[in-house]
This record gives structure tokens, C-alpha cells and sequence, in this order.
């Protein structure tokens, strides 16, 4: 690489970095303050806040990548545009697909980054945020029940708690077990407490109210009890969401099992086949998203107004790609055989700069398009 490439791709690397750090920083604060309410309030301790926000930070970091491509694309290029740095370099006849050599390089930088990605840091991520959310959830420690809110644990299972004391009891539990369509079982206690025993757990309930109601002849009978205990570990199992999510999945396994995955796991062919094709194609994107920022800046003649026209025009190629890419999903989740339509906007992007490029190349042949009425 010349020392221009190395000069212009360390101001794009570094610019790229302090992009990602700020945007990253402000999608985590705004997740994190759900988080907090939802972890800390409910009992957890400050380290498993931290460690489902770091899980969490993948896809931030995927959401963010190509946001931080355009910006950083765009900065360097306004900022070589006003210190008259490609002017020079174009008195010494470099043209602009010359000097577009280290915008290419850096968006293949960005995109083996968004490859280590999506391939393998967000499936293990999602795959082990999904397993520590399941241990919480499965947590026996009464401080994570809601009180004065009416959970629906289980279809036909209805749970209630007026308020939860500083040492785990439980007070005014109500319990209505509707999944026997033959009877209904209703449970009203003063205390409870709950208890976990290796895999099992129960509900330990204290002066309290049995009621069993048969649906066929209306029959209502009445027990009170002085303590009763009520296996909820098959409650505690089914709020839980079986199976795994198709951003868990491997590559590897997405690419050589599809099939075992549709028939086993019951995903459809069409999802399979786009979240694959998607992981790749956004390493393209990046490439794409780079190409139009540096390119776009590189038409039109020199204004003292700025280049917000030419900023505006690459944001707007960059919505329409946006809106192409769930265009282009429809078709892949209906068919999986129509997977190629998936890499149509990060082509699409390509191409598109490349005829900025040679539009910058060819300055005659602008004038007249513009002058042209």
C-alpha cells in the first residue's frame, strides 16, 4: 500500500472505532435501563446485569457496523474534500477509482470483522443469553415473582401475589389451575413460600383455602388447610420457550443441515435459508455502505455551501437498499430456493457507487447531464 492508502485507511479505521464506541454506547444505555428495571429491581445482583449486557453487545455491534462504515466513509472524505487533499491528489493524476483504493480496503476490513460476527460471536452469544434468561426465569427465589400483577405462568394457570416480604414470604397467594377441562382447582393462602429441591420446586402455602369446582355437575367442595404444598416445576418448565432460536443456530449448520433443521427443530426452509445467506451478505454490505459514502462526495463540482447534497443523495441510496432488503425477504422466506435475491441490495450498493466513481471520472459527461434540461 502507497502512503496515501495507509494514511487515508488509518483516518477511516480510527474514526470507524470512535463511530462504533459512541453509537454502541447509546443503544446499550437505552437497553440497559430496561435491563436494570427488569434484573436489578427484581433482585439479581449487579454481575448478571453486566453479564447479560455484555451478551447483549454482539447485536449492537451488528446493528451498528454499517452505521459506523457510512459515517466514517463520509467524515474522512468531506474532511479530504475541504483540506484540498484529493485535489492534490488528483493534480498528480490519480483518478477516482484510484482513490477509492483504501475506501475498498477498509470495507473489507469492516466486513471480515461483520463476518466473525455474524458467524461466530452473535449465534454463541444469543445461544448462551438464552440459557442464563432460562436459569433466571427458573430461579425458585421469590424475589424474582411480580407482585400485585396477575402471571399467567402456564395456558390455564393463573398466579397471583399482593406483595412479597424482605425474607421470600409470599403474602395473599392466590393460585387457579384451569388446565383440567374436567375441574377447576383454586388455591387462596395467607403466606407462602417457595422451595427448590435440585430440579423439583414447590409452593409451600400456609392457612389457607382449597377449592375444587367439576365442571359437569357445578359441584363446588371446600378445604381449608393449615399448610399445603403444590408442585410448580412443570409450571416453572413450560414458561419457558422450548427449543432454540434460529440466530443460536451455527453456520455450519445452517449450510450442511438445513433439511434435519426444518424437520426436527420446525423451521421453515425459507427462514433457514435467509438468516444463512443474510450472515454473509452483511459483510457486503459494509463494503457497499463505504463505497457509497466516498463516492458519493466525489460528484459534483465544488460548492461553498458544503456537500449536504451529495450527503443527503448517499443517505438516501442507503434507504432504498434498506427497504429493498426487506423487499427481497419475502420472496427467500416463501421460497428458499430464491436465496440469491438476498445479496440484490449489497450488489445493488456496488454497483451504484461504482457509477458515482466513473460519473467522478468522467466530469464532462456530468456537466452535460446536468446542464440537459
Amino acid at each position: 500500500m502507497s502512503r496515501y492508502d495507509r494514511y487515508v485507511l488509518s483516518q477511516l479505521l480510527l474514526l470507524f472505532g470512535l463511530f462504533s464506541l459512541i453509537l454502541v454506547g447509546v443503544f446499550w444505555i437505552n437497553r440497559a435501563v430496561t435491563l436494570f428495571d427488569r434484573l436489578i429491581a427484581d433482585g439479581q445482583s449487579a454481575m448478571v446485569f453486566l453479564e447479560f449486557s455484555a451478551l447483549s453487545l454482539p447485536n449492537l455491534i451488528r446493528i451498528v457496523l454499517p452505521i459506523a462504515v457510512f459515517a466514517a466513509s463520509v467524515y474522512i472524505t468531506n474532511r479530504l474534500n475541504s483540506e484540498s487533499e484529493l485535489t492534490v491528489m488528483q493534480s498528480t493524476g490519480c483518478s477516482p477509482w484510484r482513490m477509492a483504493r483504501p475506501v475498498l480496503v477498509f470495507g473489507l476490513t469492516v466486513g471480515v470483522m461483520m463476518t466473525i460476527l455474524s458467524h461466530l460471536l452473535l449465534p454463541a452469544a444469543t445461544a448462551q443469553l438464552k440459557l442464563r434468561e432460562l436459569e433466571v426465569s427458573q430461579n425458585a427465589s421469590a424475589r424474582l415473582l411480580n407482585e400485585g400483577t396477575f402471571l399467567h405462568p402456564s395456558p390455564g394457570v393463573t398466579f397471583y401475589i399482593r406483595s412479597i416480604d424482605e425474607d421470600g414470604a409470599l403474602n395473599d397467594v392466590f393460585l387457579s389451575d384451569r388446565r383440567n377441562p374436567d375441574e377447576t382447582l383454586t388455591y387462596t393462602a395467607l403466606r407462602a413460600f417457595l422451595v427448590r429441591d435440585e430440579d423439583n420446586a414447590r409452593l409451600i402455602m400456609v392457612d389457607g383455602l382449597a377449592q375444587r369446582l367439576i365442571t359437569e355437575t357445578q359441584t363446588l367442595s371446600t378445604t381449608n388447610f393449615r399448610d399445603f404444598s403444590y408442585d410448580i416445576s412443570a409450571l416453572m418448565r413450560s414458561a419457558a420457550t422450548p427449543g432454540r432460536g434460529i440466530r443460536e443456530l451455527g453456520s455450519w449448520e445452517l449450510l450442511t443441515d438445513a433439511d434435519g433443521l426444518a424437520s426436527r427443530e420446525g423451521f421453515r426452509p425459507g427462514d433457514l435459508a435467509e438468516e444463512l445467506h443474510l450472515r454473509f451478505a452483511r459483510a457486503l454490505i459494509c463494503v457497499a455502505v463505504a463505497l457509497i459514502g466516498f463516492s458519493a462526495l466525489q460528484i459534483g463540482a465544488f460548492s461553498r455551501f458544503g456537500v449536504w447534497r451529495q450527503i443527503l443523495m448517499a443517505v438516501f441510496v442507503l434507504i432504498v437498499l434498506e427497504m429493498l432488503r426487506g423487499i427481497v425477504s419475502e420472496p427467500v422466506l416463501a421460497d428458499a430456493r430464491k436465496w440469491p435475491l438476498i445479496y440484490l441490495p449489497a450488489l445493488l450498493g456496488m454497483v451504484i457507487a461504482a457509477v458515482f466513481l466513473w460519473l467522478a471520472a468522467h466530469p464532462v459527461v456530468r456537466r452535460r447531464a446536468e446542464v440537459t434540461p
